[in-house]
């Protein structure tokens, strides 16, 4: 597929670099030299200096014959002029990061205007993981699937586990629990497991599962979640214009910390119901008086992964019960997480899981990579002509470290054994390890 991204930030960047990998023929177009220098030097990507409006620019990156076009500017105006000029010259699909709340409640109308095939709003949908999170607070990351039928969430494995040292075909029997550990994250290699694993302390698994079979099995290991109540957070900007308005729609309690005055008084136009501080959210004593040892949660979404980083150990140290922190460098995420933070979120891995979701094609109906891309967990739709339909699963060849974890039919929800079969029409997450997969008949031959 031939990719034109317009914007050679972190963002930009994050997706040439995955697009690049993934065989694509990406051309990236930026006004900065020293930022298209980087990606030049880096990554197996054409880069073109100029502006992204620009019809003449557009027709040098070879618009006419390209697949599609992705405006990731900062400006959500320039990438909507982008994307329209884009497709007025050709281009087959546009996508555009359209990330303004004021816009918000217009995004089908400028979808249709614009003639724009994916709209990317990597703050709404990070407000929207970090509500998920909450919801369910004992995990460590949570994931929907089948639109919320399946849930897929990771937790850390602690010495007091009774799971501990147990292989995991004898996990469900010993249990009774219909829950699928799909995944282990041990000193940072990525595993997809087979039944005769065995699960060791410090591990991070993976378990994917309906809903209440996970709370279920979730109590039974003594990882309850606790209900939210407050909930603090460090930062004014769009995340917490976002995640603000959830968290007070479903009754909690929202404080938000923010050093610049004049954002103070925007956000309490926005957000009328939040307690909104004007303070410094690094400053242990601000904290204190404002009863961090209450917050039941603590999110730290300043523009700096260092002052988040500060502010989520200070939380923690003074008894904060949940601290999430946003993270914009992928390579402090490993960092992050041996000082303890419960949680991290980075909008920036979230709009390359979208953008690579939709290139993939119209069978992928979700996608969650892990560990930068080692491990996937992807949602497919059973489509008819499908070579592996109304086959026993025992009789397909299924790739070393691929596992089909899940099927979802209409409201049944299978985690599957040999004898069972996919049908049309099934939505199926499968886990698979190195393998870039967009649809089923990639996943497995039949024997």
């Amino acid at each position: 597929m031939k990719i034109i991204i317009i914007g050679a930030g972190k963002v930009g960047y994050n997706l040439a670099e995955n697009l690049s990998k993934n065989n694509h023929d990406v051309i990236i177009i930026d006004k900065n030299y020293d930022v298209l220098s980087k990606a030049e030097e880096n990554l197996e990507v054409l880069c073109i200096k100029g502006s992204g409006v620009s019809a003449n620019v557009l027709m040098e990156a070879g618009i006419s014959t390209a697949d599609l076009l992705i405006a990731v500017t900062n400006s959500d105006e320039v990438n909507m002029v982008c994307c329209l000029t884009g497709k007025k010259l050709g281009v087959k699909h546009t996508a555009a990061r359209i990330r303004d709340h004021e816009y918000a409640h217009e995004l089908l109308l400028l979808k249709e205007e614009l003639g724009l095939d994916l709209i990317i709003n990597p703050e709404q949908a990070a407000a929207d993981e970090i509500a998920n999170m909450l919801n369910f607070s004992s995990a460590i990351n949570v994931e929907n699937f089948a639109k919320g039928r399946v849930k897929m969430i990771e937790i850390k494995v602690t010495a007091d586990m009774p799971m501990v040292g147990i292989r995991l075909k004898d996990i469900g029997i010993k249990f009774e629990s219909s829950i699928l550990i799909g995944v282990v994250i041990r000193n940072e290699e990525v595993i997809v497991p087979n039944g005769n694993f065995i699960i060791n302390e410090d591990d991070s698994i993976y378990l994917i599962g309906q809903p209440s079979h996970l709370y279920n099995f979730c109590k039974m290991f003594g990882k309850v979640p606790q209900k939210i109540k407050n909930v603090m957070i460090v930062g004014g900007g769009r995340i917490a214009v976002y995640l603000s308005r959830i968290l007070v729609e479903i009754g909690m309690k929202v404080k938000v910390i923010e050093i610049d005055r004049e954002k103070c008084i925007q956000l309490s136009e926005l957000i009328p119901e939040a307690l909104i501080i004007n303070g410094d959210g690094t400053d242990e004593e601000l904290l204190r008086s404002e009863n961090i040892d209450d917050m039941d949660a603590f999110i730290a979404m300043t523009g700096m992964d260092e002052e988040n980083m500060m502010a989520s150990l200070l939380a923690k140290q003074n008894g904060a019960k949940k601290v999430i922190a946003k993270v914009s460098r992928l390579n402090y995420m490993s960092i992050i997480k041996n000082l303890g933070i419960d949680n991290l979120i980075s909008p920036k891995q979230i709009t390359s899981n979208q953008i690579l979701k939709y290139v993939r094609g119209n069978s992928v109906e979700s996608l969650y990579r892990i560990v930068e891309g080692q491990a996937e967990i992807t949602e497919l739709i059973a489509e008819s002509g499908s070579r592996i339909l109304n086959i026993k699963l025992k009789k397909l060849r299924l790739p070393k470290e691929t596992i089909i974890a899940t099927i979802v039919r209409k409201n049944e929800v299978v985690i599957p054994h040999g004898n069972d079969i996919i049908k049309e029409g099934d939505r199926v997450i499968v886990i698979s390890k190195n393998k870039n997969i967009s649809s089923l008949d990639e996943v497995a031959a039949v024997s």
